[in-house]
């Protein structure tokens, strides 16, 4: 079975060209468009889609509404399309359950790259981009001064699981990890895993945004010790 997109911006020629090029996969069927965040959230309630590519700003109900509303239901990831690299819309994104970015201008090979990416659970984002973004949003007022005390699904970590989530929110890549743990890229894999089932988290992204949210990691730490 492919891939189930719903595509929805406001521009109606970013719309059908992001479609067209998705729907020429073997892969990847679009089963909606939408011209509105009104339309996408209902689009995506319709079709079950896998994915939904939202832009940011749509009339009636914008892109960050929209993707709270979609990632409340659970089982559709959502990318987000904007024109800005980073800006306060990313953070919102994030807090509301996207799972990734993409520019606007972005090629057509990234596109299609991308929608695979999420649908296999994985964040769009790079984890140097990851660090830039979630450390700038971390540096707001209220996050720095967060303690962090260890809620129930916290307590479930093992001592490896948590230094792999510090590792994590700094913006290490598997690898990284891994030469840091002096394991395999494979053990790794597994402490992610691990982390995301146990704090019920999407993707690596949102492993990121508990941990400096919890106060488990602040920006401008550098060693894997909290």
């Amino acid at each position: 079975m492919g891939i189930k997109v719903v595509v929805a911006d406001d521009q109606e020629l970013v719309r059908a060209g992001f479609a067209m090029i998705l729907d020429a996969q073997p892969d990847i069927e679009v089963v909606a468009e939408a011209a509105n965040g009104l339309e996408a959230v209902e689009a995506v309630g319709r079709t079950g889609a896998d994915i939904a590519l939202l832009d940011v700003r749509m009339p009636q109900l914008d892109g960050l509404e929209a993707a709270r509303q979609i990632c409340a239901r659970g089982g559709t990831r959502v990318v987000m399309l904007t024109t800005f690299d980073i800006d306060d819309y990313v953070y919102t994104a994030l807090q509301a359950g996207a799972s990734g970015f993409l520019l606007k201008d972005v090629r057509r090979d990234d596109l299609v790259h991308a929608v695979r990416v999420v649908h296999g659970g994985e964040a769009l984002l790079a984890p140097s981009v990851t660090k830039r973004l979630i450390e700038q949003f971390a540096r707001r007022p209220e996050r720095a001064a967060a303690v962090f005390t260890p809620d129930a699904a916290a307590a479930q970590l093992t001592a490896r699981e948590l230094e792999t989530l510090k590792l994590l929110a700094r913006g290490l890549s598997n690898a990284e990890i891994a030469a840091e743990f002096v394991v395999s890229e494979h053990t790794v894999k597994t402490h992610v895993g691990n982390v995301l089932a146990k704090l019920h988290l999407r993707d690596r992204i949102h492993a990121v945004v508990y941990a400096y949210e919890s106060g488990l990691v602040h920006a401008g730490q550098r060693s894997a010790e909290a």
